[in-house]
């Protein structure tokens, strides 16, 4: 009998909560990552067991043992990793993320969020909106929930909420009964070659939801859509649709009150508890993919309460100093879609105010195919700061570095170390300072914070 479980990555933001998840029902669990993080060393307080260097003497002796352990990776694991090598050699179970994260969804009322962008900031607030509103519901999530202080939730009866992830094609492993698709655009051309294929991906994500489900879509998203035994409707920040945003108003400190249109009324009055105008956008999104579940919002104002209650995810629009002579937020933007909707909506928050934007691009390929659209959404802020490549699982691309965005941005900037970053802010004339990126940037937040909090008092 399989009780044990070794995770190949086990501090990546999914396979955590996978870890957690088999923690919580009695299984031994180990692992090996790269580095030790924040997240690591709670998984390691709840119980696991985790190193951090590449050793097949380093595995703990008790899941040397095929007949009871299951292997768990990530596809960010290089192929010539040694103990994947192993495993391999020894003729363990081996399985990837996404199989087990389908597994475990079989048999429940799966309601996934899949896209670009957007996904981990919706499906963590239909998860939130499930427990709020509804009083049930389980999710896996793509980051912290602030109201959760988890990645996990683990919770009453059979709605299981999945952050349904494009890379590797991860997604096609789920089959849900309702889904929200936030965007489909040009990303991962390391796995799909172009973004056609990535459009077909999805559209064949969109063919997997289960006869009689239903698909929440954004507006304007061009994706085919073949499934003709699902219901279909469109969302939107504003625009006209089935569901979308009206009345919309800008709040101190960058909130909003809003109405939310649904086919079968209006909930009036809403005011998310997290700022920005892309995070309504979500929220239309996330109650949209709860009205196709319950069939309609009986409870306006028990809605209107979760929402104002949302405190959102760890890094996504994170807010460390929020006054009026410095602001300083965080985001995990990675894409420049993503990049410029979050400094459109920054500067909507703070009009009149100079907004410095600091960006860590995140791996060789995605630099190469899509560094002039990052120049171009960082040519929005007034000033740029921008750091090294993130390298993740790559080896360098020769002629691929951040100087190919830096020539193509048209606002002040300057090229720094991330080890000197908060050195050369706390020199730097700054007013609104917004870091993104998915690598290693978030090392810096507190000390960036320290210095924007010193020069705002």
């Amino acid at each position: 009998m399989k009780n044990r479980v070794y995770f190949l990555g086990i501090g990546g933001i999914g396979m955590s909560a996978l870890a957690r998840y088999f923690l919580h029902e009695g299984w031994r669990v180990a692992g090996y990552d790269r580095t030790a993080t924040d997240l690591t060393r709670r998984l390691e307080s709840e119980g696991a067991e985790i190193h951090y260097e590449d050793s097949v003497e380093l595995i703990p002796a008790e899941f040397l043992s095929k007949e009871h352990t299951v292997v768990i990776y990530t596809p960010a694991i290089p192929a010539d990793h040694s103990e994947q090598r192993y495993f391999q050699e020894q003729g363990f179970e081996i399985r990837k993320r996404s199989q087990v994260l389908g597994l475990l969804a079989q048999g429940k009322f799966v309601m996934a969020v899949s896209g670009t962008h957007g996904k981990t900031s919706t499906s963590t607030l239909t998860a939130w909106l499930n427990h709020a509103v509804s009083g049930e519901g389980s999710a896996f999530l793509g980051g912290i929930s602030k109201n959760f202080a988890s990645n996990l939730v683990l919770g009453k009866g059979d709605r299981m909420v999945v952050e349904a992830d494009e890379f590797d094609r991860s997604f096609l492993q789920l089959y849900p009964n309702s889904a929200v698709v936030t965007s489909a655009d040009a990303d991962h051309l390391d796995i799909y070659g172009t973004h056609e294929k990535v459009k077909e991906a999805f559209s064949q994500f969109i063919a997997q939801i289960k006869e009689g489900g239903t698909l929440i879509i954004k507006k304007g998203v061009d994706v085919a859509i073949t499934n003709d035994k699902i219901s279909v409707y469109r969302y939107s920040y504003n625009e006209e649709c089935d569901f979308y945003a009206r009345n919309v108003q800008l709040l101190e400190g960058g909130y909003y009150r809003y109405d939310i249109v649904t086919p079968t009324g209006v909930v009036e009055g809403c005011t998310l508890g997290i700022p920005g105008w892309v995070n309504i956008e979500n929220s239309v999104a996330a109650v949209a993919l709860l009205w196709s579940v319950e069939g309609d919002l009986k409870d306006h104002e028990a809605l209107r309460r979760a929402l104002a209650e949302f405190s959102g995810v760890k890094r996504r629009f994170e807010f460390y100093v929020n006054t009026p002579k410095g602001v300083y937020m965080d985001d995990y933007a990675h894409h420049p879609r993503e990049l410029a909707a979050t400094i459109t909506s920054v500067k909507q928050m703070f009009p009149s105010r100079k907004v410095t934007a600091i960006f860590q691009p995140h791996l060789y390929t995605r630099t190469r195919d899509l560094y002039e659209e990052f120049a171009e959404a960082l040519n929005e802020a007034d000033e740029v700061v921008l750091l090294p490549i993130y390298p993740a699982r790559e080896l360098p691309i020769e002629g691929i570095t951040t100087e190919i965005i830096a020539e193509r941005v048209t606002k002040p900037y300057r090229i720094v170390e991330r080890e000197v970053l908060a050195k050369s802010i706390e020199e730097m004339a700054t007013d609104v300072v917004v870091s993104f990126g998915a690598g290693n940037i978030d090392a810096c937040c507190t000390a960036l914070a320290e210095v924007i909090a010193g020069k705002a008092k």
